[in-house]
This record gives C-alpha cells, structure tokens and sequence, in this order.
C-alpha cells in the first residue's frame, strides 16, 4: 500500500509488462488515467479490494493498464457487468471506465438504470465528443456543427447532457471536470468513490489525432487551453482571463444526495424473506 500522498508515483498503479501504451500523444484519457490512480491513493483503497470494468473505445482499454482485478468487456454493457459483480461482491470498490459512445449509445439503457438503482458503484465516462478508436464516428456528445467521419457536413443533431440525464435517472452522485484541472478532477473523482451510491464523473477529454484534426482545434497544448477558452465555467474566471470568455457549463459536485443504495435495500430484502422461510 501506498498511504504517503506525497510520494504518489503512478507507475506504482500501473501493469508496467502493458507499456508502451496505445493512446495517442496528447490524448486526454491518459491524464484521466492519472486522476483516477491519484483518486485511489489518497483514499488508501487496497487494490485487492478493487475492480476495474470497462467497455470498448479508447476509454474501455485504460483498465488493462491498471494493477487491480479489471474486466475488459463487450461494448457498452460495462454497466451490466460492474451490477453484478457489485451485488455479488459488495466488499469491492467497483470502478467502470466508459467512453461517451460506449456509454450513451449501446450503453446508454444500461447508465439509465444504473443510476435508477443506486448500486455502489462508480463511473468515469471520459467524454472527448467522438468515437475514437472505432473511426471517427459522430457521438451522442459530439457538439452541433462539428466534423466527423459520419457528419462530413457537420453534425445536426443536438447533443447529450450526460450529467443532466444522470441526475433525471436518480444517480445520487454526478458530477463534471475538464483534465486541464487535474487536481480538481482528483477531488471529484475521490468524492465519487466514497459515495455511498452510484456516483456519475463525466471527464471532458480531448481527442487531438481524430477529433482535433477533423475540426482544426490545434494541437494537444492548443485543445487544452480551449477548454479554458470556451468550456470553462464561470467559477473558474478571474482577472487573468479577460481575453477568455467563459460559459455556463457548469462542473464540480452537481448532485448528491443519501436515497437507499440498491445493493444494502436488496440484501435486506432477502434477509428478510430467509428468516420468514425458516419460520
């Protein structure tokens, strides 16, 4: 264990026989990564103690990097998987790493009733506007006019508020942050985890090989500073930034709430019913 924030190295978390890693330079989901390694060692969580479920896309493979029990599985359903496997093994910190396509479009019936549960459960949708691995194909959070392999004319449809659809479908944690601020996604992320319930971190990442170059956001310095430009809420601004202006996307802690978790009501449930059967 690793109890000393201090001396947090997150090549301590990590499967070292993995490297070198297959993101991308500047990809965002590797600063996610961090967070969520750094998240883990404050919190002195036993990493026999925790299990990683992810899905496919970029965002699905980041749990083969992590030193813990993980679970690479079919797309979309990494939310299915993570109920069981919290109703079966309530002693685990159970964590899903989901992309915004895996996560929203063939998962998103699956995140709808995992927040409607309130199973102890965690999970990080890293959200970069687009299907990375798989094409370059529009999202359900790709932004209205934006270019990609299916929206050559840009795309039409509006897009998701996925923290907004997480707090209507009773998650009992939700909450938002950019990975120019790692330590703020930290704190969100730890806050998530010691959530007694589902708990929904949406982390807007960058996509700079597929999604920047398609729609010419720059580089990957150059797509991190528009998230301080464009994407950025108001809480963040000060006098520094006046050639910036922000809007109102709001990010930090943006539900919370104590309604029952699924897993405890369930197994008082079945308690119940067994000592009504040996009488």
């Amino acid at each position: 264990m690793f109890t000393d924030a201090a001396n947090f190295d997150v090549r301590d978390y990590l499967r070292k026989e993995m490297m070198p890693h297959f993101l991308c330079p500047g990809c965002g989901h590797g600063i996610a990564l961090r967070a969520l390694l750094w998240a883990l060692h404050d919190l002195d969580i036993d990493r026999d103690r925790l299990a990683v479920v992810s899905g496919i896309g970029c965002a699905g493979r980041l749990s083969a990097y992590i030193d813990a029990n993980t679970f690479h599985t079919t797309h979309g359903r990494p939310l299915a998987y993570a109920t069981g496997l919290a109703l079966a093994r309530p002693d685990l910190h159970v964590v899903v790493i989901s992309g915004d396509g895996d996560c929203l479009a063939i998962g998103g019936n699956h995140l709808i009733h995992a927040c409607r549960r309130n199973l102890k459960i965690t999970c990080l949708m890293l959200n970069n506007e687009i299907y990375g691995m798989t094409g370059g194909q529009v999202s359900p959070t790709t932004s209205e006019s934006r270019l990609t392999t299916t929206t050559p004319l840009g795309n039409t449809e509006p897009n998701f508020d996925a923290c907004a659809l997480a707090t209507a479908a009773g998650a009992g944690f939700v909450g938002r942050e950019v990975t120019r601020h790692v330590p703020k996604l930290k704190e969100l992320i730890k806050a998530g985890l010691e959530h007694p319930g589902f708990a929904f971190v949406e982390v807007l990442s960058d996509c700079t090989e597929v999604f920047g170059r398609k729609n010419d956001l720059g580089s990957s310095p150059e797509m991190i500073m528009r998230q301080k430009s464009e994407i950025r809420p108001s809480a963040y601004r000060d006098t520094v930034d006046t050639p910036f202006h922000s809007t109102s996307l709001p990010t930090g802690i943006l539900t919370q709430n104590d309604r029952p978790e699924y897993g405890a009501a369930y197994r008082r449930a079945a308690a119940a019913a067994a000592a009504k059967g040996a009488k």
